[in-house]
């Protein structure tokens, strides 16, 4: 072994990894370190080791890296949240376009050269301005050892709040709430959420801004049915301009998933509206809504683009959630036909068409990999195009071969995770499908997450 744990060393750092991390090598050792950049030159100390890599803690940077900037959030080295916002915009943005591709290139076995030379990958589409952009937030809530309420993020890769009265990616407005909040908490002596002894009333706050309508929703998550001298507490947050739905969700389990099934609304509606291009949608705490509303939009006008629609099209939209991507669909289409597996979703999704006076638009629940092969058995349903949203462990393989059997004319995918996606495009393009055309959206700014919207073709023969 060249070295051993507790070693501390100098390296440069020549590359990133997938989850942001700095990689150097000691004498052909690989060392993977958090918080260190591409062209840093630092001191490390060995924390793990491993046959040929380890992972080193950042004791010191000898010579910064001239990607490296001051964030502008104290916390940012320690909040889970930005874990890249100590690289210069810029670059992170060719840091997630080469991720993309380095997975394409790794796992789906796809010659990204090709790619750049038919410009079949497009330039990343990055924010104008990568702060403040986020209109939803879940805040853990808990005590400190000073017996002090606690509000704030988990610290990266831990169950830790660090307190915090201000988030530079999340809307603004959330600084008054989590202000007036605390202060109930404090003052009325609410009781907050052990996670180890699963006890304590109050576990999270969760907030939604409608960017478009300015519309406020406050969800307190608690480990009970009740919040003691609740009308407190909507009395001093319906003082806050635009405050429009304030409720409590109850999740008595003992589990790390933050929402429960039931929502009590204490005030206003059950939901905020807002706008994605001239969509409007009604937002409840269960709904699953893109965070980031302006590049959501870019990120729905791509996958529009590359469905191709005429008004002739049925289309096929898996993982709908609210009907967010089926109702832009909808718009150019002949037919469209959402599946989700949340029944909440789905209920909104009908909603949301009703609003919307959208009547080409009907939804199914039930799982993706289910409902589709079961339509397409017993009712020979067709798509021509067929557009997927999956989560990061993308699609099941039930699921790609019903959609290669239906043999659409295109297939849309729209990933949140590079690497399943580029094992679902390895899986469609084996044989009957080529990629078309790739965009690459950075919803969120300062982090590693990125978004992608790949148009897949049939092969003309």
């Amino acid at each position: 072994m060249i070295v051993n744990k507790n070693d501390e060393i100098i390296i440069d750092i020549e590359d990133m990894g997938s989850d942001g991390e700095g990689i150097g090598k000691y004498q052909g050792y690989t060392i993977f370190v958090k918080n260190a950049l591409v062209g840093d030159r630092i001191k490390t100390k060995l924390m793990k080791t491993k046959k040929s890599y380890g992972y080193g803690r950042l004791i010191e940077i000898i010579e910064p890296s001239p990607y490296r900037v001051t964030p502008k959030c104290p916390i940012a080295d320690k909040c889970g949240g930005c874990s890249i916002q100590h690289l210069d915009y810029k670059r992170q943005l060719e840091y997630k376009q080469n991720k993309v591709k380095n997975c394409l290139e790794r796992i789906g076995g796809f010659p990204v050269d090709t790619f750049s030379q038919e410009n079949i990958m497009e330039p990343i589409i990055g924010m104008e301005e990568p702060f403040y952009y986020r209109n939803k937030a879940q805040f853990p809530v808990g005590i400190n050892k000073d017996g002090k309420v606690v509000i704030g993020f988990y610290a990266g890769r831990t169950h830790s709040i660090i307190d915090t009265s201000h988030c530079y990616i999340q809307a603004t407005v959330n600084d008054e709430i989590l202000q007036r909040v605390r202060q109930f908490l404090e003052e009325y002596h609410i009781s907050v959420y052990n996670e180890e002894k699963h006890e304590g009333l109050v576990r999270h706050i969760l907030t939604r801004v409608g960017f478009t309508t300015e519309e406020i929703m406050v969800c307190l998550i608690v480990n009970g049915n009740e919040l003691p001298h609740k009308e407190q507490l909507i009395e001093s947050l319906c003082q806050i301009p635009h405050m429009t739905s304030i409720s409590l969700n109850i999740n008595g389990e003992k589990t790390n998933v933050i929402l429960g099934d039931t929502i009590k609304t204490l005030w206003g509606k059950p939901y905020i509206t807002d706008y994605i291009g001239d969509i409007k949608y009604q937002i409840s705490p269960l709904s699953f809504y893109q965070v980031n509303p302006i590049q959501t939009r870019v990120l729905y006008e791509t996958a529009l683009e590359y469905a191709g629609l005429t008004g002739e099209e049925t289309v096929w939209d898996l993982y709908c959630g609210i009907g967010t991507i089926s109702l832009f669909l909808a718009q150019k289409a002949k037919q469209v036909y959402g599946v989700e597996i949340v029944p909440q979703a789905i209920e909104d999704a009908r909603k949301n068409a009703e609003i919307n006076h959208i009547t080409n638009a009907e939804f199914y629940v039930g799982a993706a990999e289910e409902i589709l092969p079961k339509k397409y058995k017993e009712d020979s349903v067709y798509g021509d195009v067929i557009v997927v949203d999956p989560p990061r462990k993308g699609c099941e393989e039930s699921l790609l071969d019903t959609i290669l059997a239906m043999a659409p004319k295109r297939i849309v995918y729209v990933s949140c995770d590079p690497a399943t996606l580029a094992r679902d495009l390895k899986y469609l393009c084996d044989k009957e499908y080529q990629i078309s055309k790739i965009q690459v959206v950075d919803q969120f700014g300062h982090s590693i997450h990125v978004e992608t919207v790949v148009l897949i073709s049939r092969v003309e023969r």
